[in-house]
C-alpha cells in the first residue's frame, strides 16, 4: 500500500463495518481498443460554443447547453441559440465553472431544471441548484433559483464532479462529487468529496440512505471512494452507472450500488502521475472493482444510455465521450448484464457530453473554445 495512505486504515475499517459492498466480478481492461475512422453515422455540426460542458433535452426537442465560463443557452433543433438570463456567477478556473444541467422529473408541470456549478466564494464550493425555466416572447431566464445542496467543507482545486441523475421513479436526485484534488478526502466520511450523494428533490435527506442519521455528510452519502466522476446515469433496467477518471491510467466504469466503497485513493488500476504505483483493485477485495477500466485512459466525460430508434443496434448501450481519446465510445451489455467496450469511433475532438434527442438522434458537444455541437444520424 502506498505509504501516504496508511493513515486511512482505521477509517477504512470503520467504513467496512458500516456495510460497504464486496468486490464485483473480474474487471475488463478496454484501454488498448483502437478508435475506428469508419463511422456508421453522419455528423452534422449545428453550432459552436465557448467551452461547452453539458446539455439536456426538453420534451419539445429543444435543448439546454451550459458553457463552463458561466452561460446557459436554449438551442433549437437547427442550432439557433438563445442565451438564458439570471445565471449565477461561477468560479471559472481550470476544471471548475458552470457544470451539468438536467431536466426535473416533473418538468412538464413544474418547468424546473437542476444545474451544478462551482461558486466563486469560500475557495470554490460545488453547488447543486434548481430553478424555473421561464420561456416567453421577452426572452428565457432562470426564475426562483434555489440552492439544493452545497459542498461541505468548502474549497478544493479541480475535479469537482457535479453530474446530476434522477432515479427512475423521479423521487431522488443523485450528484457525483469529485475529490477536489484532495485524494484522502474520498475516504473521509465527514467530507463531501469523492462521493455520490442522494437527496430528495428539495435537498432533504431520504430516510433510507445507507448511513442516514450518522451526521451531515454521512446522511446524504450513497457511495464513496471516487476520484473524478464525470458520468452518472441510470440504465433502462434501473441500475445506476458512473464513470470516473483515474490518475495515470485506470479510468473506471462502475456499477453504483447502495453503500459501496470504490477504493480511491487506496486502490486504482492506474499509477500516480509521479510513476509511483497504487495497489490494484484485486489486491483489496473489500472495495468494489470497476466493471470496465481503461489503461491507457480515454478520459471519459458524458454518459447516456441509448433508448432511441434510429440506431437499433445500440439499444441499451452506454455512450461515453472520450476527452483524451477524442472519441465516442459505445459500451454494450451481455445477456447477464456485464458491460464491455463494443465500439470506439474517432471524432476529431475532445467529446465532453452526450445526449439522446427525442427522435433518437445522438448529440455531442466538443470540449474546446469554439466547441462544436454535433448531431449524429444514420448514414455514411
Amino acid at each position: 500500500m502506498a505509504r501516504k495512505y496508511r493513515h486511512l486504515l482505521p477509517a477504512l475499517a470503520a467504513t467496512l463495518i458500516l456495510g460497504y459492498g464486496p468486490a464485483q466480478a473480474q474487471s475488463v481492461n478496454a484501454g488498448d481498443r483502437e478508435a475506428s475512422s469508419s463511422q456508421p453515422f453522419a455528423v452534422e455540426t449545428l453550432a459552436n460554443f465557448n467551452t461547452p460542458w453539458a446539455m439536456a433535452f426538453l420534451p419539445d426537442g429543444r435543448l439546454l447547453i451550459t458553457e463552463k465560463p458561466g452561460a446557459i443557452y436554449l438551442v433549437s433543433q437547427s442550432g439557433e441559440k438563445t442565451e438564458v438570463g439570471n445565471v449565477p456567477a461561477v468560479l471559472a478556473s481550470g476544471q471548475n465553472g458552470l457544470l451539468d444541467i438536467a431536466i426535473a422529473p416533473d418538468f412538464g408541470t413544474s418547468s424546473r431544471v437542476y444545474y451544478s456549478y462551482v461558486e466563486p466564494n469560500e475557495g470554490g464550493r460545488l453547488v447543486l441548484a434548481s430553478a424555473t425555466l421561464a420561456i416567453s416572447d421577452a426572452g428565457t431566464t432562470l426564475a426562483d433559483n434555489a440552492i439544493v445542496w452545497r459542498q461541505t467543507p468548502a474549497g478544493g482545486r479541480g475535479q469537482p464532479g457535479g453530474i446530476i441523475a434522477f432515479d427512475p421513479e423521479g423521487k431522488h436526485v443523485f450528484l457525483s462529487v469529485g475529490d477536489r484534488m484532495e485524494p484522502a478526502s474520498a475516504q473521509d466520511a465527514a467530507q463531501a468529496r469523492g462521493k455520490v450523494i442522494r437527496l430528495n428533490l428539495d435537498g432533504t435527506v431520504p430516510s433510507d440512505n445507507p448511513f442516514a442519521g450518522q451526521g451531515d455528510v454521512q446522511d446524504m452519502t450513497w457511495t464513496t471512494g471516487h476520484r473524478n466522476p464525470y458520468g452518472l446515469a441510470f440504465a433502462e433496467d434501473g441500475r445506476l452507472w458512473l464513470h470516473e477518471m483515474g490518475p495515470q491510467g485506470g479510468d473506471e466504469f462502475n456499477l453504483i450500488e447502495k453503500g459501496s466503497n470504490y477504493g480511491w485513493p487506496v486502490v486504482s488500476n492506474g499509477d500516480e502521475y509521479s510513476g509511483a504505483p497504487i495497489p490494484d483493485h484485486d489486491t483489496h477485495p473489500e472495495f468494489a472493482a470497476p466493471a470496465v477500466y481503461w489503461n491507457p485512459v480515454i478520459a471519459p466525460a458524458g454518459l447516456a444510455f441509448y433508448d432511441g430508434e434510429l440506431f437499433p443496434d445500440w439499444k441499451g448501450s452506454a455512450l461515453i465521450g472520450g476527452l483524451r481519446a477524442q472519441a465516442l465510445v459505445r459500451v454494450a451489455f451481455d445477456a447477464e448484464g456485464r458491460p464491455d467496450e463494443a465500439e470506439r469511433w474517432a471524432m476529431g475532438g475532445r467529446i465532453r457530453d452526450i445526449a439522446v434527442a427525442p427522435d433518437g438522434a445522438v448529440w455531442l458537444i466538443e470540449d474546446a473554445g469554439n466547441g462544436r455541437l454535433m448531431r449524429l444520424t444514420p448514414g455514411d
